[in-house]
């Protein structure tokens, strides 16, 4: 049997220097079960969303008090607060998309806060080399090896840390937890024992005695290894999950990829970052403007996000939770009232530490000379001074060179919205 066809088959993937094959080596240090069930303590945890596809940042906070947004967009911009389906204010000129009300109580808690105008100083509008950029952080180099959320665990590495210390509920690894830090990719907290395609009857009688029988290359150990980590997750009987503080997530992906996130910190695992996403933001045509196509996405998306936080509760002391997608989308609506590729975009930060209640980032507005190649919104704040602050004050990194390599990112530059 394939070590690597087994480790994709079974539902978790594990991950060192970004190759599958040379993943389990790290779990060698937590072979007994005992030291998880002793718990890791109290970690700072970052929870970060990918809205694949590019969302349309001008339809999720909109700019009501900007005259120019509805000459731009005749059918699909979302009315002014006060109106029929209008937008949820937020400060007088922005507004939530009212498909994003569950958000609303955040606002007003000042748990949540948003930064604007947001993104890339690289102007390319291909979704594969703007998202690799985005999860490496190296915009306009793609001969980066490993992502930076895998950069900022290298930067707090230390002894007794859990293999769980980065969680992705993706199938596969994402670009942004590449490198050396050990992460783990699984697709459900409770469904990867049996997901193991034509060796699943003899899986089910022991994740150890496939390895025995056929890992040949002195890794069977670390395979017996890993599933006891496994094991101990499974204990929890996710299954059993129940949410607290009337939380209710949708029986979405992204739902259920952050009620299992926040089972994850709630167990005590070591937990320090997690990855979910969120797919088809691709608008050109039909997206609809309060209602529609991207009303519908953004009504997920505020449920599982509003779910997630009320679960967790006071938690939220030690957790921030962070949105992000590799462009935004032109001003101007197109001939099929859709939105085509564009530039800069909206980021939401949610957590108890956050400065909330306040839009961040620099407007210059939407009029021709105002915009990017006279299309898109511009960027007045690089996507690094965002990930840069979270890393330095939440995360811990120091050494922000290291984290974001040819980047002087540095306090001065951020936006200020953790305290």
């Amino acid at each position: 049997m394939d070590r690597r066809y087994f480790l994709k088959s079974s539902g978790i993937a594990l991950a060192s220097f970004g190759l599958m094959s040379a993943a389990p080596e790290f779990l060698h240090q937590y072979a007994d079960a005992a030291v998880l069930k002793d718990g890791y303590g109290k970690k700072k945890v970052l929870v970060t969303i990918f809205q694949r596809g590019a969302v349309d940042g001008l339809n999720m906070i909109v700019p009501h008090g900007d005259a120019e947004y509805y000459n731009l967009r005749r059918t699909i911009a979302i009315q002014k607060p006060g109106e029929a389906e209008g937008a949820i204010n937020l400060d007088g000129h922005f507004g939530l998309h009212p498909s994003l009300k569950p958000l609303e109580r955040f606002w007003q808690s000042k748990q949540l806060a948003v930064i604007h105008s947001v993104g890339s100083p690289n102007n390319t509008r291909s979704h594969f080399d703007a998202q690799d950029y985005m999860e490496s952080a190296t915009p306009g180099v793609k001969s980066t090896r490993d992502g930076w959320l895998n950069r900022v665990l290298q930067s707090n590495s230390g002894k007794d840390q859990s293999p769980f210390r980065a969680v992705s509920m993706t199938g596969q690894l994402p670009r942004s937890l590449y490198g050396r830090a050990p992460s783990v990719a699984m697709t459900n907290l409770s469904d990867f024992a049996i997901k193991a395609g034509i060796y699943t009857q003899t899986v089910q009688g022991g994740f150890e005695g496939i390895w025995q029988e056929n890992v040949k290359d002195g890794l069977s150990n670390t395979g017996a290894e890993t599933f006891q980590a496994v094991n101990f997750l499974k204990q929890s009987n996710p299954a059993q999950y129940k949410p607290e503080n009337g939380a209710v997530y949708p029986n979405s992906p992204l739902g259920r990829s952050l009620r299992q996130i926040a089972q994850l910190i709630k167990a005590g695992v070591g937990l320090e970052v997690a990855f979910a996403e969120s797919d088809n933001w691709d608008t050109h045509r039909g997206q609809g403007g309060a209602r529609g196509t991207m009303a519908n996405l953004l009504r997920d998306f505020g449920q599982s996000i509003a779910a997630f936080a009320a679960d967790l509760g006071k938690r939220m002391d030690d957790v921030v939770l962070l949105t992000m997608s590799e462009f935004g989308r032109t001003a101007r609506e197109n001939g099929t009232r859709g939105t085509d590729h564009g530039h800069g975009n909206a980021m939401l930060v949610l957590g108890n530490t956050v400065k909330g209640g306040k839009v961040y980032g620099d407007w210059k507005g939407l009029k021709n000379d105002q915009l990017n190649e006279e299309r898109d919104l511009a960027v007045t704040t690089d996507y690094r001074d965002v990930f840069g602050e979270i890393a330095y004050k939440h995360a811990g990194s120091a050494d922000l060179k290291k984290v974001f390599p040819g980047y002087q990112s540095s306090p001065a530059k951020f936006r200020g919205f953790l305290s």
